[in-house]
């Protein structure tokens, strides 16, 4: 076997990213705890065992060259998912069953996570490696076996399993409409609204729906649901929000519901999972997470 053929060191390959996620050294050396001349030795290090550099030196300063970035931009993946792998092993202890979900962030912590526990106490020892995506991703690769996903039938190398309407609303909180009375719909529009950068024309369909009236687009502008969560809950405007995210404010009286909201978009929740890798275990849990839609509902 030759040097080639050998791979580097993983603290290598370490040092390497952390320098080039900021192109600098002195920064890897803070995030790893090491003294920039050890990232600088372990960077020489790997550009030896490949034989190209890696970083010019500017100055006091470094910047990648054109293998340097290459390298890096597949490395940022490869060392993601090695973590990911080690992370499941851990999990998995001694002959223990693991389960790798990911779902998109709100719907993850507001509606999933609480829910879990019920899922594992079904199943003993089961252990749950859970992550946050907001995005289609490559299943197989990143070694999750089931996914939610909110979109269309749109994933590829996937095999999708609708779940449940998204099942918008308005909604505002109690010293808001004791502010500004709704009697009906159109008397939401008076209100301060608030808006999802994702979906500036949401409200503008909903009144479309009720009023000749033009709304125009100025308000608070967000850009995550859990932010308009917390900006329509200390009643800075009325919002328009999934059912499935704000179930405890709604229950708690946190948030009053003002009118059900109609939309067009083919958009819906689905269980997303590897195309030709059918387990008893994630049919188990597609299985319990359609009942648990059902009972939400």
């Amino acid at each position: 076997m030759t040097q080639h053929d050998r791979l580097p060191s993983f603290s290598l390959l370490r040092c390497f990213e952390a320098a080039a996620k900021r192109e600098s050294f002195t920064a890897a050396a803070e995030e790893l705890g090491l003294t920039q001349s050890a990232v600088s030795r372990q960077v020489k290090d790997l550009e030896e065992h490949i034989g190209t550099p890696l970083f010019r030196r500017e100055g006091r300063g470094v910047r990648l060259t054109d293998a340097g970035h290459a390298l890096f931009n597949s490395l940022s993946g490869d060392l993601e998912r090695l973590k990911r792998t080690v992370h499941l092993a851990i999990a998995a202890g001694a002959g223990a069953q693991v389960l790798a979900i990911a779902a998109p962030p709100t719907f993850a912590a507001r509606w999933l996570a609480p829910r879990l526990s019920l899922f594992r106490d079904l199943h003993e020892g089961l252990e749950l490696v859970v992550s946050s995506r907001a995005e289609p991703f490559d299943l197989h690769d990143e070694r999750v076996d089931v996914a939610v996903h909110f979109g269309g039938w749109d994933w590829p190398g996937a095999q999708l399993t609708p779940l449940c309407p998204e099942d918008l609303i308005a909604v505002a909180a109690p010293e808001l409409l004791a502010r500004h009375p709704v009697s009906d719909p159109v008397d939401i529009l008076n209100m301060p609204l608030l808006h999802l950068s994702a979906r500036p024309s949401q409200w503008g369909e909903f009144a479309s729906s009720h009023t000749d009236k033009v709304i125009p687009r100025n308000g608070s502008h967000f850009d995550q649901f859990s932010l308009v969560i917390g900006a329509a809950v200390a009643g800075m405007g009325a919002a328009i929000l999934p059912t499935y995210l704000i179930e405890n404010e709604l229950s708690g009286g946190q948030l009053c519901r003002l009118a059900d909201i109609t939309t067009e978009t083919s958009k819906s929740y689905f269980v997303a999972t590897p195309m030709g890798q059918d387990t008893p275990l994630v049919a188990a849990f597609t299985a319990w997470l359609r009942k648990q839609v059902v009972r939400a509902r």
